[in-house]
């Protein structure tokens, strides 16, 4: 599978396996699988990292490079990650009046109540980050919100 990749994506898979392999032997934590994946711009689910190996804790398991190319290359090839396209057409679903915004209390229970949930600790501050002051009636503007969340990186 990871002969599917181009040469530039192998380089870049290289360098960013390069940063967690804290010891330099060409080596990374399975920890870290999650982490260096989104480095590489992917948006892998909890259980997608679960399911390719990452693990919860350190220590557990030590990955080589020829070990996460098909890794990143499986991830990569998922479809299930979303667009922004598949966002937006997502959130329309709640905006009643269709003028572009939605109830800023729907936007929270969604995130906390759908897919991998949020706890309200969790919430508070990407909302904060995320999103534009409510109005008098509730709502919020919910394309800026989809925007500086996709382009917040971890």
């Amino acid at each position: 599978m990871a002969a599917d990749l181009s040469a530039r994506d192998v380089e870049r898979v290289k360098f960013a396996f390069s940063i967690y392999d804290f010891e330099g032997n060409g080596t990374m934590d399975a920890y870290y699988i999650g982490d260096c994946l989104r480095a590489l711009n992917l948006n892998p689910t909890l259980a997608v990292i679960e399911k390719v190996g990452g693990k919860d804790k350190r220590k557990e398991k030590i990955i080589k490079l020829d070990d996460f190319l098909p890794i990143f290359a499986q991830v990569k090839k998922d479809k299930d990650a979303g667009s922004y396209e598949d966002f937006m057409e997502v959130l329309k679903l709640y905006d009643k009046a269709e003028n572009g915004t939605m109830m800023y209390a729907e936007l929270e229970h969604i995130l906390m109540s759908l897919g991998e949930r949020l706890e309200k600790s969790e919430l508070e501050p990407v909302l904060k980050e995320c999103c534009n002051e409510e109005d008098e009636d509730g709502f919020i503007p919910y394309e800026p919100f989809l925007k500086r969340v996709l382009a917040f990186k971890i």
